[in-house]
């Protein structure tokens, strides 16, 4: 688990459960105001790794793909932040993504906006972001590289990899 640089980490996940459990980490971290961005080719793990971040985060639910209904809400048990799993596949024009709402949720307290196929709409991330990419590095193993950008996301990511790592 190198660090590439201050404010970027990467993990390697060997399956789909070690994926599940490194978002499960993650999500336990999570108060509410995180923008996470999850990047990556189809089947690289974005769900996977949503479903862990719910898990830990403890959604009452659980996260399935939200491509075709593009944004689902989730609640916690202790209420007061929702967690919006947001898919943007499908959509094709920035009129289409700024259509949803977006920019009233983003950085906001009572919401934690979770971001699937987040390049195509870089002009909704400002300046404070977790943007986690997923590569592919073999049929059972991907790679995680995790970016932070702005304060708050910057000391999630410290949080995020003194958990995972344990240092």
């Amino acid at each position: 688990m190198p660090i590439l640089d201050a404010g970027t980490v990467e993990f390697i996940s060997r399956n789909p459960e070690q994926t599940r459990r490194i978002g499960a980490r993650l999500g336990a971290l999570l108060t509410g105001g995180e923008i996470i961005a999850l990047e990556g080719d189809l089947g690289a793990g974005k769900t996977v790794l949503a479903q862990g971040i719910g898990m830990g985060w403890g959604a009452t639910t659980r996260l399935i793909s939200p491509t075709f209904v593009i944004v689902r809400r989730h609640d916690c048990p202790q209420g007061g932040v929702y967690l919006y799993h947001i898919d943007l596949y499908r959509l094709e024009s920035e009129l289409e993504i700024e259509g949803l709402g977006l920019y009233d949720m983003l950085g906001e307290d009572w919401a934690i906006c979770m971001i699937e196929w987040p390049e195509r709409a870089t002009f909704l991330f400002e300046d404070a972001y977790l943007w986690i990419s997923l590569h592919w590095l073999d049929d059972h193993r991907r790679s995680l590289i995790c970016r932070a950008e702005g304060a708050r996301h910057e000391a999630l990511l410290e949080q995020f990899r003194k958990e995972v790592i344990g240092r």
